[in-house]
């Protein structure tokens, strides 16, 4: 089934064209990354879908057959499930751990869902678990990651947008984080990441975009576009 769709996105900065009329598609149930330079409109890409930024005229975005254009942000996470967990991931320092993860829950009424969901992020970072009671600001950076893929599982299981959720991580904290996301992908979650970690994000996901400078380039299966010579050429050290 047709999650997303998105057609002829276009958004500018002032006076500066930042994408250039991009469509692509996800389907229900997805791992789809988004691979570019830095400043090639992926983080743009993200926060158009969560309704962050204005749009130009003439774009088109649907979420399950509904005009993504007619929900304001909050609204786009407490009914149609879009959750994002942005760059430098944006936990509130001065809280607790579990006092981030409840914060997620606050447009949500099923409280026994919400204890659920919470029973499941626990199992899947049990790190956090453990750190339940201590201020956000005082973890790692690969729990500080955790953390806010959490908070955002807590606030809508739909969809997941995440942006650059390797960046900072040393290589075994990446890989557990990434890991972590297949599984809660694998529980129903669709999830649409950004990297410049192209490898990590192809290893990943089932499908993959190549974005330059606002425009999307190349598109296809992942196992396809790592064989790919341009891409191994430009993202993937040759």
């Amino acid at each position: 089934m047709l999650l997303l769709s998105i057609e002829n996105l276009r958004v500018s900065y002032e006076k500066i064209r930042a994408l250039h009329g991009i469509t692509f598609r996800i389907e229900d149930g997805e791992i789809v990354s988004i691979i570019g330079a830095n400043g090639a409109g992926k983080s743009t890409s993200l926060r158009a879908i969560s309704r962050l930024i204005p749009v130009e005229s003439g774009s088109r975005m649907s979420c399950m057959g509904k005009d993504l254009l007619r929900y304001p942000p909050e609204r786009v996470v407490s009914e149609l499930g879009i959750s994002h967990v942005p760059e430098g991931r944006h936990i509130f320092d001065n809280l607790t751990v579990m006092e981030n993860l409840k914060l997620a829950t606050f447009a949500r009424k099923d409280k026994e869902a919400v204890a659920v969901d919470l029973r499941r992020v626990f199992a899947i970072f049990p790190r956090l678990e453990e750190r339940q009671r201590q201020k956000a600001g005082t973890l790692s950076g690969g729990e500080q990651q955790m953390l806010a893929v959490g908070r955002a599982f807590m606030s809508g299981r739909r969809a997941m947008l995440l942006d650059e959720p390797s960046m900072g991580l040393a290589p075994l904290l990446m890989m557990s984080v990434f890991q972590s996301l297949l599984q809660i992908n694998r529980e129903g979650t669709t999830i649409l990441l950004v990297e410049q970690n192209a490898r990590m994000a192809l290893q990943f996901s089932t499908r993959g975009y190549v974005l330059e400078n606002g425009c999307l380039v190349l598109e296809g299966r992942s196992a396809d576009l790592s064989r790919n010579p341009e891409i191994k050429k430009t993202y993937l050290g040759g």
